[in-house]
């Protein structure tokens, strides 16, 4: 069931409506939001994860739990026990001479609104539900709209919260393309995209049209480097857990593995068999994610055909091939491949990696920064030295030492790109003030000293002479 796009518009006044009746939410209101969320979750998983498993053609039950209803729930609970705390305004200190007349000077937190939330078919309800943990606790009100690629997902979610949770404080809107530029184009108070770069420009040009901030949280090529001084086999066995998650569909998957060329032979034969322990079979296992559908699946293929036509070195972690019935894959490792394949040029999302050989780590820093900011750098080794040159020589969203995907899972920090991989942040404190206005209250005393010091007009003959003996360089 697709949403009618004449009443987007409606679903949106509807809100802000409410908000302007109860602007500045108590947080035992905030909490009681956030609660019916967490309950809805808790009552509701197993129609949550049956969705996803059918979308996916055989996702894992499990893993969805792990992934979307887990990762969820802890991005709610987080902020419902502490946004009491993060509610707090903040003193500041008053400018002189007016600190020693006895003025005070703070910053509030503000909700802004209703917040749009558009989220992505790789993780269909926490890239919803993680970012509306946020805008709740900030005291908003919030409009979601589900991936498409996902319809089952979205529709269950769309049943859910139409049962669960006033559409004043929560709705959510389905269909296509079209209703997420309709979706993009509203004036909402903040918009929240997860998805690719591409369509986060699309969004991010629609929403300038009526000044809406947005946070944007896309991707990228996101490297590894394993340097030298680390234990390769350890590395290797942590970048193939990391990159079976999901089936590789994850924003901060590695896409690219830079390994010094003495350790190349070690690192293949390590990636594979640790792989292929994980991962026995392909075609018909269960914990092995399917690509969404037909076209991601080929558009990988094809990734891999075009390197190996290239004369890229293509190794496999199974003697079987990618099954295109069930959308399953063996990890394929991409050797060297040319920069001009297009393996080097998107975003893989699949189980595929390029490994880039390198002698000096100089090599990699260059080569890293040729390319837009990644959403997250992983950095294997022991040498501080190197590790502190790559993180300060190189921007990413985020960066996990000595594995891989861990740091996007925390709660108490924020999470978000830079450049090419978003703008902005949620998870945390951060979150609440990405969706918070902050607001400086400044309450001045009665006493007002300046026009017996001859600051108001008119002007006496030595004002110029005054005002220039304050400009100085201490």
């Amino acid at each position: 069931m697709t949403t009618p796009v004449n009443s987007l518009a409606q679903l949106l006044t509807q809100q802000k409506q409410a908000h302007l009746v109860s602007p500045n939410p108590t947080a035992s209101e905030r909490k009681a939001r956030i609660q019916q969320v967490i309950d809805l979750l808790v009552a509701s998983h197993s129609a949550l994860v049956t969705a996803m498993e059918e979308d996916f053609g055989g996702r894992s039950q499990g893993f969805s739990l792990m992934n979307d209803v887990l990762g969820s729930l802890g991005s709610l609970k987080h902020t419902r026990d502490n946004l009491e705390d993060w509610m707090a305004a903040e003193n500041r200190q008053p400018f002189a001479p007016y600190d020693q007349l006895g003025a005070k000077a703070e910053v509030s937190f503000q909700a802004k609104g209703s917040v749009g939330i558009i989220g992505t078919w790789n993780a269909p309800l926490y890239t919803l539900l993680s970012p509306l943990a946020c805008a709740l606790g900030a005291g908003n009100r919030a409009i979601l709209k589900p991936s498409e690629l996902t319809p089952r997902t979205a529709q269950t979610i769309a049943e859910l919260f139409a049962k669960f949770i006033s559409p004043e404080i929560v709705t959510v809107v389905t269909g296509g393309a079209e209703i997420g530029a309709d979706f993009a184009a509203l004036p909402f108070d903040h918009i929240v995209f997860t998805g690719s770069t591409n369509i986060g420009r699309k969004v991010m040009s629609a929403a300038a049209k009526n000044l809406t901030p947005v946070t944007l949280e896309l991707g990228g090529k996101s490297p590894a480097i394993i340097s030298a001084s680390a234990n390769i086999d350890q590395a290797c066995y942590r970048l193939a857990i990391a990159k079976g998650t999901n089936g590789g569909q994850i924003c901060v998957s590695p896409d690219i593995i830079y390994l010094h060329e003495e350790n190349l032979e070690q690192g293949l034969t390590t990636l594979k068999q640790v792989f292929s322990t994980l991962y026995p079979s392909i075609s018909h296992n269960q914990d092995l994610v399917p690509m969404v559908n037909q076209a991601h699946f080929e558009r990988v293929e094809s990734y891999i055909e075009e390197a190996k036509a290239k004369g890229a070195r293509v190794e496999s972690s199974h003697d079987t091939l990618a099954d295109p019935i069930t959308r399953r894959a063996p990890l394929r490792i991409i050797v060297n491949p040319t920069n001009d394949c297009d393996i080097m040029q998107h975003e893989i999302f699949g189980l595929a990696v390029v490994i880039k050989t390198y002698l000096e780590i100089d090599t990699v820093i260059n080569d890293i920064n040729s390319r837009d900011n990644p959403l997250a750098l992983y950095y294997f080794g022991q040498n501080s030295e190197e590790q502190v040159k790559v993180l300060s020589l190189t921007r990413s969203g985020g960066v996990t030492i000595n594995d891989a995907l861990m740091h996007a899972a925390m709660h108490d920090a924020p999470f978000g790109g830079t450049g090419g991989s978003g703008i902005g942040h949620y998870h945390g404190k951060e979150g609440f003030l990405e969706f918070s206005h902050m607001k400086t209250v400044l309450t001045m005393p009665d006493y007002d000293p300046r026009a017996e010091w001859g600051m108001l007009p008119p002007y006496h003959e030595g004002f110029k002479a005054v005002m220039e003996s304050q400009i100085t360089a201490d």
